[in-house]
């Protein structure tokens, strides 16, 4: 009896081991079904491999492997032998779901991938490992690549479009006369907040490219009377007049300095009165084990990528008193977790 328990044991850690040790197979399942469609092509029917095959173009008994795999992971159900449905997970990988994160999971391979094989070299040299392996920064790449940054773009709306909601809904936009969304986008979040509080107004601002869809996101959601668009720079200015400023999955892109030139820059424009709100995921000031792993990963992630990082509260309140902020509270509600609201207000000395 002992040496069975020993071994289920042992087992159990050797699976998890082996889950981690090849983690890059199921990043390339996924990616291999959403290049290949598999998830559009089911849709909501219950369909053979067989057919499957035939609409994707692909080896049948090597696509029904692949199908099994994909079940195995969650993505997919085989109520019957050889036949096969999407689960509600795999349902949002489908390009056209309301909740779809096809284009997120897109953009994680390619240049993503590439640079994060470099990971080593980010760990022994504090650089981010995409600079030296496409000879440019992040955003400086995606300004030249029209088709990757169609779907960081794509993939980024996927990401907030859930969240956008739940934001609106539970912090009380209300109270502000103007909201400036700064490195806002398509727009997305500042729509939904428009949409929950009739009475306010906003301003999208982000670079020329950043905000391309913007003026169409803001006219289908009905505000494009209470919203304008502004481009520009965020590192040397934003607009003026407003009385809340946005500053949403911003500052983790990039490393201290270019967050303080940021803030700066929304510190000039902010008024006495004013308010900056800082929507992050926030690391906890020592690893903890009822810290879902993936606040680590997003800040190695965001470190090889482009130079940033997930931060703790007290190293935002320092970027803050360097830019002339001081914290005015958190919050982690539960409806907006991973997220947490960092407000701040200018500091009386600034």
């Amino acid at each position: 009896m002992g040496t069975t328990t020993s071994h289920r044991d042992q087992f159990a850690d050797q699976a998890r081991l082996l889950e981690l040790i090849w983690g890059y197979m199921t990043s390339d399942l996924v990616d291999v079904a959403t290049r290949l469609r598999i998830p559009d092509h089911i849709g909501t029917r219950e369909v053979g491999s067989g057919e499957l095959a035939e609409e994707t173009g692909t080896h049948a008994p090597s696509l029904l492997r692949l199908l099994r795999a994909l079940a195995a992971l969650g993505l997919l159900e085989e109520p019957r032998a050889d036949t096969f449905r999407l689960t509600p997970m795999g349902a949002r990988l489908r390009a056209d779901a309301p909740d779809s994160l096809y284009s997120f999971a897109r953009q994680g391979t390619g240049v993503f991938r590439r640079a994060w094989e470099e990971l080593e070299h980010s760990i022994r040299t504090g650089e981010p490992a995409f600079d030296r392996m496409f000879g440019k920064d992040f955003f400086g790449h995606l300004a030249s690549e029209p088709e990757l940054s169609s779907t960081f773009t794509a993939s980024m709306r996927q990401a907030t479009r859930s969240v956008a909601a739940a934001l609106a809904a539970h912090h009380d936009f209300s109270r502000y006369g103007t909201v400036v969304d700064v490195g806002g986008a398509d727009g997305s979040l500042l729509a939904a907040v428009l949409r929950e509080h009739p009475k306010t107004r906003g301003v999208v601002f982000d670079s020329a490219e950043g905000a391309a869809n913007a003026p169409d996101t803001v006219r289908a959601a009905g505000v494009e009377e209470r919203c304008r668009v502004e481009t520009g720079d965020f590192f040397r200015a934003v607009p003026e007049g407003g009385d809340l400023y946005l500053l949403k999955s911003i500052l983790h892109d990039w490393n201290d300095e270019r967050c303080v030139d940021i803030l700066r820059a929304c510190r000039r424009a902010v008024p006495e009165h004013g308010r900056l709100l800082v929507i992050e995921v926030l690391m906890p000031p020592r690893a903890a084990s009822d810290v879902h792993p993936l606040t680590y990963l997003s800040d190695l992630y965001m470190f090889v990528t482009m130079g940033g990082k997930e931060r703790t509260e007290r190293e935002y309140a320092e970027l803050f008193e360097a830019a002339g902020f001081t914290t005015a509270g958190v919050e982690s509600p539960a409806t907006l977790a991973p997220f947490s609201l960092i407000e701040a207000e200018p500091s009386a000395e600034a």
